[in-house]
């Protein structure tokens, strides 16, 4: 099922897939300038992933800079950064093990924030447990930049086909 990412772009393009799918998928492919010899990607999948200023090494790893703007009123690093994260990589590490016609959509992500950080980088790692035909079971750790485990998740999706690719009945 593990496909590149240059062909998961072609065959969802050619399925008629949203234009964020294709942006996702080429977010997998794209080198660190946006051209296809692979690497980090400097611009998110959407207008979320862009605030927050993520970075997909590979569909299971995504970096992220911390800025005063993910920075809490208690001057903390903002929860919501560290969790935005996990969701992200969860869905981009389970989204490369799909058909062209399955979708994908979050069910539960359970999130222990063991640190905090105030500056630097993080990057996201994620695993895929367990997949079967309707749903997944995937962990992640967030570390700082210096090896500090700041947060560990596990998270599980539903794995579906739309109606309109349904088989008729």
């Amino acid at each position: 099922m593990s496909d590149s990412p240059e062909r998961l772009l072609e065959a969802r393009a050619a399925d008629g897939a949203s234009d964020l799918a294709r942006e996702h998928d080429a977010s997998l492919a794209a080198g660190p300038n946006g051209d296809d010899r692979g690497g980090t990607r400097r611009f998110g999948i959407d207008g979320i992933s862009n605030f927050f200023g993520m970075r997909w090494e590979d569909p299971q790893t995504i970096r992220l800079t911390i800025r005063p703007e993910l920075i809490n009123a208690g001057g903390l690093l903002s929860g919501v950064a560290p969790y935005a994260l996990v969701d992200y990589c969860m869905g981009s590490a389970l989204w490369v093990e799909t058909s062209e016609e399955e979708r994908i959509a979050t069910i539960s992500i359970s999130i222990n924030y063991v640190q905090t950080a105030l500056e630097g980088e993080v990057v996201c790692h994620t695993v895929l447990d367990r997949r079967n035909r309707s749903n997944a079971v995937m962990r992640s750790e967030v570390r700082h930049e210096d090896g500090r485990l700041l947060v560990t998740a596990i998270g599980s999706y539903t794995i579906f086909v739309p109606r309109q690719h349904a088989a008729p009945r």
